[in-house]
Order: structure tokens, then C-alpha cells, then sequence
């Protein structure tokens, strides 16, 4: 069985509070967009001693693969289903390390395709749990739809939000952007106007009203993504924004708008038209 784990973008993120425990409280949009990796299984019917056999492909994965959260997922569901072993076969597309929740899809894909495959009758809401087991954000990509995130961005609210015909460019460029770099100047407060409320508001008044915090902190830091969302604009966006703590960034333009196939700045590129 194959699926095709989607990655996701970040409509503006404010960072509100900061919690006993050293985490922070805050508030954003996770979307759904088409950029996507792809995840098989099967049976591993000849199997002695272990349980899983993972093959890799596409972009570089970093660190040990038992520590990939694809292995995660299927060890979690062992350990109450005492599932048959698996073959793994993944190939990654999306960029790690880009604010587009490619890991944490993987990671939910994977409960969501053991769970058919095997006939564990899990309800949506129980592999939301098990997934908030492995990320903050990995339960977003069980259910899938929009929806404004509060919490530590794990508790989820939907919402009525289409971009449907809109065009999307998403440039991730060759920097990687650290926890520390992305909080480094964050003073979290209390937004005027909460997101719940912006995004409402038409896509043409985004621009003005709809922040990313972190772009304080990293854009003084990493100049070029600054430059590649000022590009994104010059290129006819009508909205444009670092997605979570960076480093990608993606441009939204309106229906019937020709999307760039890349910008003039170093970073790989990709452009959809979204459903």
C-alpha cells in the first residue's frame, strides 16, 4: 500500500506566552499544500529478527534512521497491536528543515496507513492521539484540513478557510534555521487582533495584517530569506510569508495569476495551484 504524505504551510504565527515547562504558547493557520513525499509498505513475510526493513530515497535524511519518526509511528502501534513486519519503502520530496511539517507527515501518514492496512479500526480521533505522541504538529496531518492551532500548536480549531485556484510558489533556500536562531529575539505577547479573526479577512488584506513572528528574529540573521520573500512579491504575489520557524517561504497568488517557476535568488523551488 502506497500513500503520499502533503506537507503544510503556516498563515501567520504570533507567538503569545511563555509556559512554566520552557515552551512557548502560540497561535497560527496550518494549510494543507500539494508538495508531497511517498511512503509504501508491505508485508515483510521474511523476516527473522527484526521487525521493519526501511529503504530510503529522494533528499538526504540526517541521523540515525531509527530515529526517523516513520519508525516511531510503526513502534508505537507495535507496541499495542503487536503488528507483522514491514518493508518500508520512502522517498522524500519535501525539504527537512523548511517550517513545512514534512517529518511530522511522514509520521502521521504512517499511523494512518498501518491502521488500513492491518484493519486496526482506529477512529480518527484515537491516531490523534497517538500522533501527538510524536510532534506538536504531527496530529494536524491525521485529519488534514485547515485549521487555526493554539497550544503548542496541538490543540486544533477548524476552519471555514478555501484557497482553492489560488497559486502557490514555496522557495526553500540553502540555510538552515535553528530553534535557538528562530527565538532568538522573540518577546512573546499578545496579539491586538487574533489570527481567528485575520484570516477571515479578504487574501488581499493578508499583506498588512497577517505577521510572522520568527521573521523578526530570522531575517536579520539570514538576509536571503528576506530577499526571497521581497522576490516572491516583485514576482506578483499577493501574500508572502516564512513558513513556521523558516526557512522556507511561500507566495499566494490570486486565480488566473501565472506562477513563477522559480525566483532569480538560490533555493529550490515549487509552485502548485491548490484544490
Amino acid at each position: 500500500m502506497i500513500v503520499f504524505p502533503n506537507s503544510k504551510i503556516n498563515l501567520g504565527l504570533h507567538i503569545t506566552e511563555k509556559r512554566p515547562d520552557g515552551y512557548h504558547n502560540l497561535e497560527t493557520v496550518f494549510y494543507p499544500v500539494p508538495l508531497k513525499d511517498a511512503l509504501e509498505i508491505h508485508e515483510w513475510t521474511d523476516a527473522t529478527d527484526k521487525k521493519y526493513l526501511l529503504y530510503l530515497s529522494g533528499l538526504p535524511i540526517e541521523g540515525d534512521p531509527e530515529n526517523n519518526l516513520i519508525i516511531k509511528a510503526y513502534k508505537i502501534l507495535d507496541e499495542v497491536f503487536n503488528l507483522p513486519p514491514v518493508r518500508i519503502d520512502f522517498y522524500k520530496h519535501i525539504p527537512t528543515g523548511a517550517g513545512l511539517g514534512g517529518g511530522s507527515s511522514d509520521a502521521a501518514y504512517m499511523l494512518r496507513l498501518l491502521n488500513q492496512m492491518f484493519e486496526l479500526q482506529l477512529s480518527d480521533n484515537q491516531l490523534e492521539e497517538y500522533a501527538a505522541m510524536l510532534g506538536a504538529d504531527c496530529a494536524f496531518f491525521i485529519k488534514n484540513i485547515p485549521v487555526f492551532a493554539e497550544g503548542i500548536g496541538n490543540l486544533f480549531s477548524p476552519l471555514s478557510l478555501s484557497l482553492h485556484g489560488y497559486g502557490i510558489l514555496i522557495v526553500k533556500p540553502n540555510v538552515f534555521v535553528s530553534t535557538r536562531d528562530a527565538f532568538a529575539k522573540i518577546k512573546p505577547h499578545k496579539p491586538t487582533c487574533s489570527l481567528k479573526e485575520i484570516i477571515k479577512r479578504p487574501v488581499s488584506l493578508w499583506k498588512e495584517l497577517m505577521v510572522n513572528d520568527f521573521e523578526e528574529s530570522v531575517f536579520p540573521k539570514f538576509p536571503v530569506i528576506e530577499e526571497i520573500k521581497n522576490e516572491i512579491y516583485r514576482s506578483g504575489a499577493i501574500y508572502a510569508s516564512m513558513t513556521g520557524s523558516g526557512s522556507s517561504v511561500f507566495g499566494l497568488f490570486e486565480p488566473g495569476v501565472e506562477v513563477p517557476e522559480k525566483i532569480s535568488l538560490d533555493g529550490k523551488s515549487f509552485r502548485f495551484i491548490l484544490s
